[in-house]
């Protein structure tokens, strides 16, 4: 494992219009590292995600990846450098079907001739997925629509994977689903950023551990260090009360 980081946010801010969203955020995630970017609702742990994969421009601050500076470059540039970005919802095509979704995703970033060899990775880690593979993604249930989007990414193999609240109203036998997937991205060498509901679960796979509260970074180191104050770092720090839709991300 090196000790170089994969991803590195230096004093990154990042604003919605007027609302300044993020305050100088400076973490990393290690080559083969996994780390869990918990706080209450509205921290910024989404904006974190949406501003190191491109989706939003950070108005400050520098973040590089697999060394090299991303801060302006588009999400599209971002994702073909190896950094996948799992966003919170379904994030499949409703009107193709299981097949065709993963199709479509293998053939962009693998190739026509790597498809057979994507969707056969595909169903072998999501058995529920390969049953259903003739069946439009819409009707799927949200559950099996998650396991849809983690397959595709399990089989890409990119460098990093962010992960926005992937359990989010799963079922818990699927989120055990979900989170063994997740191992096997890991264990596969991809690097994982975890925002994640589920605080155990995220700590329970996460090498590290960062705490937002109202988008500043109130911690950043080991599980082992933040167990015995995680809720005082989530709730107590400038008086974030967590409520649901007080700020965005």
């Amino acid at each position: 494992m090196s000790d170089t980081p994969l991803l590195a946010l230096e004093g990154v801010s990042a604003s919605y219009g007027p609302y300044r969203a993020l305050f100088d955020v400076t973490f990393t995630v290690g080559a083969g590292t996994a780390v869990a970017l918990v706080g209450a609702n509205g921290a910024g742990k989404s904006t974190v995600a949406r501003v190191a994969s491109g989706l939003v421009p950070a108005t400050a601050g520098t973040i590089r990846f697999d060394g090299v500076d991303i801060t302006r470059r588009p999400a599209y540039e971002i994702a073909r450098m190896g950094l996948n970005h799992l966003t919170e919802g379904r994030s499949v095509f409703a009107s193709l079907s299981v097949e065709e979704n993963l199709t479509l995703w293998f053939r962009q970033a693998l190739g026509r001739g790597e498809v057979p060899g994507g969707l056969e990775r595909a169903y072998a880690a999501f058995p529920k997925v390969g049953q259903r593979r003739t069946q439009s993604a819409g009707t799927l249930s949200g559950g099996e629509q998650r396991m849809l989007a983690v397959a595709r990414v399990l089989v890409l193999h990119q460098k990093l994977l962010v992960v926005d609240e992937l359990s989010f109203g799963l079922a818990p036998v699927v989120v055990d689903e979900v989170y063994a997937a997740l191992e096997q991205v890991l264990s596969a060498g991809t690097s994982l950023l975890v925002i994640e509901q589920h605080v155990d679960r995220a700590l329970q796979l996460a090498d590290a551990v960062v705490v937002l509260s109202q988008g500043r970074v109130v911690y950043d180191g080991s599980v082992e260090g933040v167990q015995s104050k995680l809720s005082e770092l989530v709730l107590g720090a400038g008086g974030s009360t967590g409520r649901p839709g007080t700020t965005p991300g």
